[in-house]
């Protein structure tokens, strides 16, 4: 049995059930196929079918033909319509090209020959092969702008011959200001960054995350396991809290264990200002690092520290390496001097030189500065609890302890 023996219903619904065998060529033209679709409507009488019978229509046209269901529904509408079946000249752009497909690949050969260079060298070679050297090929590409030229570049026949991979270029983070905070020589504007304590055999040692108040200096130093979302967020929210006085402003580099979303996340919801270094602005962070030499490095050195031991070291810095460095270590503290041309200098005078709790001592009315429930005359006792070579003696004696025991300890484990 052939399509045109299929008159009724009844036959074609066996024919899409498969009881029915027939035996048929798929046209191959698509005057062709709209020609049967539009006979198989009127033998039918589509029109005057019922919901049920016209989507059995449908299927068999969409069986028949190898049409989508959309482009089959796209040619009854028209037949519903219009009464026929018409093939619509496809409608192009009235403009004919410029530059073919043999000129792009002229281009293509032109940037490998010559590395890829910028489009108005590429631009001056076309020029230079056709007006100097009378290559005719070039004759049509001589003429291109420089802005198409690029535009030619993106095209697949381009592509197709000549694929260029570079690296991932990276995105800029919208996270945090980048610029130098101003504390207006108040408290509570630290700088932070993170010191790596070595590696050995492929194993990472631990982070020291090192935190400095601008104006007083006052520092907070928090050891942790690795730097990840796990370890980093505690460590900074201890961190936070440790600090005598309320927080104004975070300032940190550009690593990404700082500039994330979990660490702006806490900061806002503190109500503390995060801003970030500017590039080719090495002293936005400098304070902070050159702690990192004359305080972690002369405490720790650069010896690896096993990550397990973290622990052990975050509790000698919150009790004896946070007494030591606040309260008994003498800093020095700049002075602005403006000369008679306007510029400004900063100077480092004996008589300047004060423990980072006496700076804060020294600013007008100190104690607006505080978090509730601190109070100066708690601070004044713990200065005073002993002298500066008490404390010092303690913190030596405390550091020299941890590390027997952390060596003893990985004597026994080799």
């Amino acid at each position: 049995m052939s399509l045109e023996q299929l008159n009724t219903l009844d036959a074609v619904k066996q024919f899409l059930d498969g009881t029915q065998a027939v035996a048929f060529n798929v046209a191959t033209g698509k005057a062709e196929r709209y020609q049967w679709v539009q006979k198989t409507l009127v033998k039918h009488r589509y029109l005057t079918l019922g919901k049920l019978d016209r989507g059995t229509i449908t299927r068999y046209l969409i069986k028949v033909t190898g049409y989508s269901l959309a482009q089959t529904k796209r040619l009854i509408r028209q037949y519903v319509k219009a009464g026929v079946i018409s093939i619509k000249p496809a409608r192009r752009n009235g403009f004919e090209r410029a530059y073919t497909d043999a000129d792009i690949r002229l281009l293509a050969s032109m940037d490998e020959r010559h590395g890829q260079p910028s489009g108005a060298v590429i631009k001056k070679l076309c020029e230079r092969a056709y007006h100097r050297f009378g290559q005719a090929e070039y004759q049509r590409v001589a003429g291109i702008s420089v802005s198409h030229l690029y535009n030619l570049r993106a095209s697949k026949t381009y592509q197709r011959q000549r694929c260029i991979l570079t690296k991932t270029r990276p995105k800029a983070s919208s996270i945090g200001q980048r610029r130098k905070p101003c504390p207006n020589d108040q408290p509570g504007y630290i700088r932070i960054d993170s010191v790596h304590q070595g590696d050995q055999d492929k194993r990472k040692g631990v982070y020291h995350i090192n935190a400095v108040d601008e104006v007083t200096q006052f520092q907070i130093i928090v050891t942790l396991e690795r730097i990840s979302e796990e370890f980093m967020l505690p460590a900074l929210k201890q961190l936070l809290a440790a600090y005598p006085f309320k927080l104004k402003g975070f300032h940190a580099d550009n690593g990404s264990e700082y500039i994330n979303y979990t660490v702006a996340q806490l900061l806002e919801k503190l109500h503390i200002e995060f801003t970030k270094s500017r590039p080719r602005h090495s002293n936005d962070n400098g304070l902070v690092e050159s702690k990192n030499g004359s305080v972690i490095r002369k405490l720790y050195g650069y010896t690896h520290i096993p990550q397990q031991y973290a622990t052990d070291f975050t509790e000698l810095n919150s009790q004896h390496v946070y007494r030591y460095v606040n309260f008994h270590r003498p800093c020095y503290f700049p002075t602005i001097i403006t000369d008679s041309k306007g510029k400004q200098r900063k100077k480092y005078l004996y008589r300047d030189m004060m423990t980072p709790y006496e700076k804060f001592r020294s600013l007008p009315k100190p104690s607006q500065y505080l978090k509730p429930g601190v109070t100066l005359k708690s601070l004044d006792a713990f200065a005073n609890e002993m002298t500066d070579n008490e404390a010092a003696e303690q913190l030596n004696s405390a550091r020299d302890h941890l590390f027997k025991q952390l060596h003893e300890r990985l004597k026994i484990r080799a």
